[in-house]
């Protein structure tokens, strides 16, 4: 009863009130028994996966919305909607657990409007569903500008994308190379009954076949292994960091690619690792700590960095630019409801100008490599494209043969490879003489 409550208030307060669920889903996981966490959170994630198409079927089954006051209940008929449709949970513990939860809402003298509503969910569900696979907004679960987003961006493979925006997330390992091969931590994994796949072309990544805590990683606190998906762990491969060479990475929180980027190569002569959050930086730091490897962190703005870096140029810089997150809405299915049309073109102006500025901290010579977990051109490549067109000393490096200067850059789609989505392009700044 109270994981219900529970679950439509953390809904209410993400669609309402535009919290992130990775804010307001832990206070909420405080309140409740341990036990219980993880069917909060499988619910609160699942119901704003499939928003929109539960918004629909609950339209045809109300006669009005709920509003005001008992916004919440709203929320609540649309969890249990995602449990009779989605889950496996028996559908009289269903109607039984969401009727009661009202209570707790402040909706005692609505419990049988809600019993009704499950009722007649249950009763008409092919019906229902049928009708909401009618149009791709409440086929698909995504407001309709961020689908035609993705549709002009992803053209013929829009579909898959889409798709794959509402699948579970796997979960991907990083092996630190520095410490032990990829095979020999597979068979260490295999050892205690933990079964895994390497992936085709990125030497440090494994798949695990089903996700699992990190406690039961041989190793991990240690910094054996690290939990990235395996588009992320591209970024280190492709930065390609060399002996004593001096590195900027650029927004670099929560410090995945940072770490990995010591793994890649420990002699640096320098790694800083910049990011205008100070609390995301210090996950930066933890991140360190616990594989036993240091870096300068600097809390600055990667437009200005003038504010905070008078050293010489770099060899190298990683910009992981601010971004839509499209790329990742199977992680974080909040990102459907939280994001605005206009944010889009706001952040494809940040992109624009820390581009520029991390361009005159690059040396002669050097090579910068732009990333986003986006999939949405306006980030990418026509980011990239605009940036070549305007400044002289920029060269292309294509990355594959998809690459080209026409769209440059590789854009990995969601599910490709059972990976995130992810953008990557590649730079060097001409040496003149």
């Amino acid at each position: 009863m109270k994981i219900r409550a529970t679950a439509a208030k953390v809904i209410f307060q993400v669609v309402e009130q535009g919290q992130s669920l990775s804010s307001a889903l832990p206070v909420a996981q405080q309140l409740i028994a341990a036990k219980d966490r993880a069917l909060l959170q499988e619910i609160c994630y699942g119901t704003l996966r499939w928003l929109n198409r539960l918004e629909f079927i609950a339209d045809q089954l109300l006669d009005r919305q709920l509003k005001g006051k008992h916004r919440s209940l709203h929320y609540l008929i649309l969890a249990g909607l995602y449990q009779l449709f989605y889950t496996r949970i028996p559908p009289h513990a269903v109607l039984a657990e969401t009727v009661n939860a009202s209570g707790l809402l402040n909706g005692d003298s609505f419990r049988k409007l809600i019993n009704g509503v499950l009722r007649n969910a249950q009763r008409q569900q092919e019906e229902l569903l049928q009708a909401a696979d009618k149009n791709e907004p409440t086929r698909f679960s995504y407001p309709r500008w961020l689908l035609k987003k993705i549709k002009q961006s992803c053209q013929y493979g829009y579909v898959s994308v889409l798709q794959a925006g509402n699948e579970y997330p796997p979960m991907w390992l990083r092996v630190n190379l520095s410490k032990q091969s990829r095979d020999e931590y597979q068979r260490q994994l295999a050892a205690v009954e933990i079964q895994s796949t390497p992936h085709a072309s990125c030497e440090s990544a494994l798949l695990l076949e089903k996700a699992c805590d990190v406690s039961k990683l041989p190793g991990f606190a240690d910094g054996a292994c690290s939990v990235q998906d395996a588009a992320a762990q591209h970024a280190a491969w492709l930065l390609d960091p060399q002996p004593n060479e001096l590195i900027l990475d650029a927004c670099a929180a929560p410090g995945g690619k940072t770490a990995h980027i010591l793994e890649r190569q420990p002699a640096l002569k320098q790694l800083v690792a910049v990011d205008s959050d100070a609390n995301r930086l210090s996950r930066v730091a933890e991140n360190l700590q616990r594989i036993q490897l240091e870096a300068t962190l600097i809390n600055g703005d990667a437009s200005h960095p003038e504010q905070w870096w008078q050293g010489p140029q770099f060899d190298r810089i990683l910009l992981d630019a601010p971004c839509s997150a499209t790329g990742v809405i199977r992680r974080h299915p909040d990102i459907k409801w939280l994001r605005r049309p206009e944010d889009i073109a706001e952040l494809a102006h940040l992109q624009h100008d820390i581009l520029n500025a991390m361009w005159q901290q690059l040396k002669p010579g050097g090579t910068l490599l732009y990333a986003t977990c986006s999939i949405l051109s306006d980030e990418n490549s026509s980011q990239i494209k605009s940036f070549l067109e305007r400044t002289a000393d920029a060269i292309h490096v294509p990355l594959n043969e998809k690459d080209t200067a026409l769209q440059p850059g590789w854009q990995i789609h969601p599910g490709e490879q059972h990976m995130d989505g992810f953008f990557y392009a590649k730079l060097t700044k001409q040496v003149t003489v």
